[in-house]
């Protein structure tokens, strides 16, 4: 399809007809088109190669170019390409399975979506439902955090913690309360890291006080802040957290859609932090980006509660693609793929390795912090080192801009927090090559001019 078209023809084409995601207008401005991709790997129309430091939209956990995923998603479309799950198929149930073991206990069922906002939009009414049932139907508040990122959908965008992206859409669904995350490199001076995110734990125990008890339905958190700035708890935030809810009967719902399938060394970045959620949200990775799929697993003592007889009773809930076995099936061979070839440890040992390599920026003038768990990384850029001025959009931009000139692709935490849209991301595919490691690291120290 592209060979019919030159260059020139088809940027034409994309600026009539395409309406690009976070996307701000500048006059005249070309769109990257991406024509290809292997490994980390991508290449545009005209034949330039980049490293995609961010594995498309922190997804790619794989890699680019894996023939056996759409060998996996043409065999199941030959076979059988759709049916709802009002009913089941063989896919969606051996990818249950295979979730489960992922998630270190056989004790979750499997609600399947499309997106990362779909599987949040899920945990929230099968929360609510479930305290209904249970007999505290005054149960309906969330408390998310500041800095979080948890969808588009009017739900789980009021879950969101970032004003810019909410700027224009109020008001959205009512009931969503938020509190601050620990963050080691703002945190106030009095605290050490370890005080400051205890603190914060105690602002989950203030917040269900202040909003009674009874009507606090959970708690939604990702285990490892990503879009909102790469924030990382201390080891004994998410064990008080998880104490705090189980107090007050608050349901703890982690949001694994990034920090899933290895991205942080761990098959899932709770997994980190000595805790079981009540309800698992999980996207991007699960297919690494090849198709749509999403899920939203639920401990089975919560699944009982919709067991009962009644016109009500059931979750009424439907997704007319979730679950399409065409994704369930690759999904499957995408998580054997991360098995076979070891890349969640890989992942834990590249991201060391790399955050050795990246010592030379500690003593830059413009960074301040570097955070990273697995594949996972984050810069934090400023303006002044002893006052941490945070970074002007100015300086991402051109530190974003000279990267791609060199061939690599990072993000940045942008249309996220006001003000502290000043952190530099990294999130590259699990399958990186220790010359892809080798490409990132020179490229970044001729950025900084190191």
């Amino acid at each position: 399809m592209v060979d019919q078209f030159n260059a020139e023809e088809l940027y034409e084409k994309d600026e009539k007809y395409v309406w690009h995601h976070l996307k701000p207008y500048k006059k005249d401005q070309k769109a990257m088109v991406i024509k290809e991709a292997a490994g980390a790997w991508i290449t545009d129309i005209e034949g330039n190669k980049y490293l995609d430091g961010m594995s498309g939209l922190w997804c790619v956990n794989t890699g680019y170019g894996r023939e056996e995923l759409a060998d996996a998603a043409a065999a199941q479309l030959k076979q059988m390409p759709y049916h709802p799950l009002t009913n089941s198929h063989v896919p969606a149930i051996q990818l249950s399975e295979k979730l489960n073991e992922w998630l270190g206990e056989d004790s979750y069922r499997i609600f399947f979506s499309n997106s990362g906002s779909e599987a949040n939009e899920t945990a929230f009414k099968i929360a609510r439902q479930y305290h209904h049932q249970n007999g505290e139907p005054q149960r309906f508040k969330f408390i998310s955090r500041y800095r979080s990122y948890h969808g588009n959908s009017f739900a789980s965008l009021a879950a969101t913690g970032q004003a810019q992206r909410k700027y224009m859409y109020e008001p959205l669904a009512p009931g969503f309360i938020h509190i601050d995350a620990p963050d080691e490199y703002r945190r106030p001076d009095q605290y050490t890291f370890e005080e400051w995110s205890n603190a914060c734990a105690e602002q989950l125990e203030a917040a269900i006080v202040y909003e009674r008890p009874e009507t606090v339905a959970g708690f939604i958190m990702e285990p490892i802040i990503t879009g909102g700035g790469i924030l990382i708890p201390h080891p004994s935030y998410l064990k008080k957290v998880q104490e705090i809810c189980n107090r007050h009967g608050v349901l703890l719902i982690i949001d694994e859609v990034i920090c899933g399938f290895g991205r942080t060394g761990k098959p899932f970045g709770f997994q980190h932090f000595d805790v079981q959620p009540d309800i698992v949200t999980m996207a991007k990775g699960i297919t690494s980006g090849y198709l749509p799929l999403a899920a939203t697993a639920v401990r089975n003592e919560l699944y009982e509660q919709f067991q009962e007889e009644g016109e009500n009773s059931h979750l009424r809930h439907v997704n007319t693609f979730g679950g399409n076995p065409a994704a369930c099936h690759l999904a499957i061979k995408n998580l054997e793929i991360m098995e076979n070839e070891k890349l969640t440890t890989r992942s834990n040992e590249f991201g060391d390795k790399l955050r050795e390599q990246l010592a030379f920026l500690e003593d830059h003038p413009h960074v301040g912090h570097i955070r990273h768990k697995g594949l996972l990384f984050g810069i934090e850029i400023v303006e002044n080192k002893t006052t941490k001025e945070p970074g002007t959009g100015a300086r991402l931009a051109n530190l974003l801009g000279e990267c791609k000139e060199k061939g690599l692709i990072v993000g940045k935490n942008g249309d996220t927090v006001s003000k502290y849209s000043n952190v530099l991301t990294l999130a590259p595919p699990l399958n990186v090559t220790e010359e892809d490691l080798t490409f990132i690291v020179e490229t970044l120290q001729a950025v900084f001019d190191i």
